[in-house]
């Protein structure tokens, strides 16, 4: 046990074992949230000549507040396990980029129906938290909110609806090929 190589004791190859651990995984944290800023996310000119000038018309972009929220708030979870499983997905969409199946403003507007309805099923599937991490239904106020919107909100979380059930397109425009589904 003192000496499990030739060189070196039990303790040492903790120790170095240890600390590379914790290197290591700063270094990957580190680049998982280098990977979560805006300027990443529109370092693509599919991005950047795209959904980014479309964000950029939007409340999420700006608004009396002054409150930003940039493309991960929507598009990567919060939580470790789904953020890493997200970040795996989306580099398919850099796989796109590499191989030239969206690498120009056609392209990608060709794929733009295949891509939303991803984001929409994603979305769908953990109930719109990354909206919820903003936007509450409890903290809705009727006095604030104005009637119609108000009771529509009230109406689908009576229903259990999700917020992309209603807010496709809120901060980038609807394919060509969307229709809305039949109420």
């Amino acid at each position: 046990m003192r000496k499990p190589s030739a060189r070196h004791s039990l303790l040492t190859l903790l120790v170095v074992g240890f600390f590379s651990g914790i290197i290591f995984w700063g270094a990957f944290n580190t680049g998982m949230e280098a990977t979560n800023k805006l300027e990443f996310c529109i370092g693509c000119h599919e991005m950047r000549d795209t959904v980014y000038q479309e964000y950029k018309e939007t409340i999420h972009y700006s608004n009396r507040t002054g409150v930003r929220a940039v493309c991960s708030d929507c598009h990567v979870p919060k939580d470790w396990t789904h953020k890493l499983i997200r970040k795996a997905k989306a580099s398919m969409e850099v796989w796109g980029k590499v191989t030239g199946s969206i690498d120009t403003k056609e392209k990608f507007e060709a794929k733009r129906m295949e891509l939303a309805t991803h984001e929409w099923e994603r979305m769908k599937s953990r109930d719109s938290i990354e909206c919820r991490n903003c936007h509450d239904f409890d903290a809705m106020s009727s006095e604030l909110q104005k009637q119609t919107p108000y009771k529509k909100h009230m109406k689908a979380k009576a229903e259990g609806k999700s917020c992309i059930d209603c807010h496709k397109g809120i901060a980038h425009k609807l394919p060509k090929e969307y229709t809305e589904p039949e109420e």
